[in-house]
């Protein structure tokens, strides 16, 4: 029920120089796999590259070293869909202990593809996916997510509906004048989801704030904007303890969060009614 996870918040190598992330990236998965970890997450496009055409591909060496280690873990990169081109998925992906080819999530809010397009650290022809796939482990169920998707909360939702515990929601840079809403968001995400919401991101610079986190329902479990890579017990039992409740009046004497949102809080024949629709006059 529980499982211990290193959460990665690095001092990243920006482009042209993100491929130097690889290694980084490999000795970070060792090292948690040494200090027990089980599960190893990263930021958004981390370890790269983040620019197309692309340059290289971490896959393969990050899936050898999952292997090797005996641990899952997520990371990001592009998957390009023009060989030559600047046309590619921004792709979460989770490796596995026991090798073979990695779960992926592509991302897919907002439509593209003005969002990556001509910055300072990505720079290509984002086109967004259309799935919302979850990954059965053992040590529950993992959905990803990713970065400025808090803002929108279907797609969170779309994850717990499929049974995710632990979304994870990786993120790319500094929030800027966006940290303390976003900051809300993640815990948002995991009180209405009745799951763990987990982010981190990409620093460049001391100077810059970092946001690595993990929220649960009831409370905020950690939190950091220094660089690093932390070592967190998470346990699920209260997760599926919220989720098999019945909400009843008087029962905040005895939670955090509501139970019950997933289940006995829906109304899914209102569903189609959500979408605005000009109404004939």
């Amino acid at each position: 029920m529980g499982f211990k996870l290193a959460l990665v918040q690095p001092m990243a190598h920006r482009p042209p120089e993100d491929e130097r992330n690889v290694a980084d990236a490999v000795r970070f998965i060792e090292d948690a796999a040494r200090q027990g970890a089980h599960v190893v997450a990263f930021p958004e496009t981390y370890p790269g590259p983040w620019r197309m055409p692309r340059r290289f591909d971490p896959t393969d060496e990050l899936t050898a070293a999952a292997a090797r280690c005996g641990v899952y873990v997520q990371f990001g990169t592009l998957e390009p869909i023009d060989r030559d081109g600047r046309r590619a998925h921004n792709v979460l992906l989770l490796a596995r202990p026991t090798g073979g080819p990695p779960g992926k999530y592509r991302r897919t809010h907002p439509p593209g593809p003005w969002i990556y397009t001509g910055g300072a650290y990505w720079d290509f022809q984002y086109v967004p996916g259309d799935d919302f796939p979850v990954f059965e482990t053992e040590h529950g169920v993992f959905g990803l997510a990713m970065c400025s998707e808090v803002y929108v909360p279907e797609v969170s939702r779309a994850l717990a509906l499929r049974g995710a515990e632990v979304i994870f929601l990786p993120a790319g840079v500094d929030k800027d004048r966006l940290w303390a809403s976003w900051r809300n968001l993640i815990w948002s995400r995991a009180i209405e989801n009745l799951a763990v919401v987990v982010t981190t991101q990409n620093l460049f610079g001391r100077e810059q704030r970092g946001l690595a986190m993990i929220a649960a329902p009831e409370a905020v479990m950690f939190e950091s904007t220094q660089p690093g890579s932390f070592l967190l017990d998470i346990d699920l039992g209260r997760i599926r303890e919220l989720r098999s409740q019945t909400d009843e009046v008087g029962s905040q004497r005895l939670n955090a969060a509501k139970a019950g949102v997933l289940t006995q809080w829906q109304r899914p024949e209102l569903y189609e009614k959500f979408l605005a629709r000009k109404v004939p006059f």
